[in-house]
């Protein structure tokens, strides 16, 4: 366990309402930061400035903008494409004040099934990043078309070997996927860019459907999230806990759901008296 106080996140699908009220939420209920969802942002109406603003009148940290999807290992014409939408991404990040994106393994139909070619375009991206003042975390869905183990995507950011890209850690796409967590001890920290957190019980869904309608809060389903969140902090990753819970419930007000929320999240790693 890390000897400093632990910061805590969550992803602003956790919550519903509108954005200006999930943050104030999320702030009044003790967290130290958010992932904004693009989705919700543009939902909003607001600025990436004014969400910007929001977030530093409450105390909030950006801890990185999501989602990111269909990047790596597509045809040429596509990449093109695609470092045309990342270049965005980053305009967006740069005032939002937020530097981490998240990035979703592929799971688009035109991806191929070729390690090299996902390696060359990543290492584009995050050179891409560098030049920017960004960083890129990179995940591994548990529905991935070729990319949805931690192991893999672990390989793929260990063979590009640029320090601003890293892995993004998901309790939920770990413990789906049926991976082992021996090795995360093997994963050097500082390529940890991103914790993610969510409980479940074990369903024989598709994984997708499982993750979007099923997730739950730490503690409320069947997840080992204390030895997973042992193994995290025992790789040397200082960074926070970060919640992402999607909900479907509607009745929950934000300001009741965050402090919910934040109480299970918390006790994962209790904060010095």
């Amino acid at each position: 366990m890390p000897d400093a106080p632990t910061d805590l996140s969550l992803a602003t699908v956790c919550l519903t309402g509108p954005l200006e009220e999930r943050l104030a939420a999320a702030a009044h209920a003790g967290f130290d930061g958010i992932e904004l969802f693009e989705p919700d942002r543009a939902a909003s109406g607001l600025s990436p400035a004014e969400v910007h603003k929001h977030c530093t009148d409450l105390g909030l940290k950006i801890v990185a903008h999501q989602p990111f999807h269909d990047f790596e290992a597509l045809p040429l014409e596509l990449h093109a494409t695609n470092m045309r939408r990342l270049d965005r991404a980053f305009d967006l990040m740069s005032e939002l004040d937020c530097d981490l994106l998240l990035m979703c393994s592929s799971e688009s139909p035109h991806t191929i099934d070729d390690v090299g070619l996902a390696v060359e375009q990543l290492h584009t991206a995050a050179v891409e990043a560098a030049a920017r003042g960004m960083r890129i975390a990179y995940e591994a869905l548990a529905w991935g078309r070729y990319v949805n183990t931690w192991q893999q995507s672990w390989e793929i950011v260990r063979s590009v070997d640029h320090p601003a890209l890293g892995v993004c850690l998901d309790s939920f796409h770990i413990y789906a996927t049926g991976s082992d967590i021996s090795g995360i001890a093997d994963v050097p920290g500082d390529k940890i860019f991103l914790y993610q957190i969510a409980d479940a019980d074990y369903l024989d869904l598709p994984p997708k459907q499982w993750s979007r309608h099923h997730r739950k809060l730490p503690g409320a389903g069947t997840f080992d999230l204390t030895a997973l969140t042992a193994a995290v902090r025992g790789a040397g990753y200082t960074g926070p806990l970060s919640l992402e819970v999607f909900t479907d419930d509607t009745g929950t007000g934000p300001d009741r759901a965050a402090v919910e929320a934040f109480r299970p999240l918390a006790a994962l790693e209790p904060r010095p008296s």
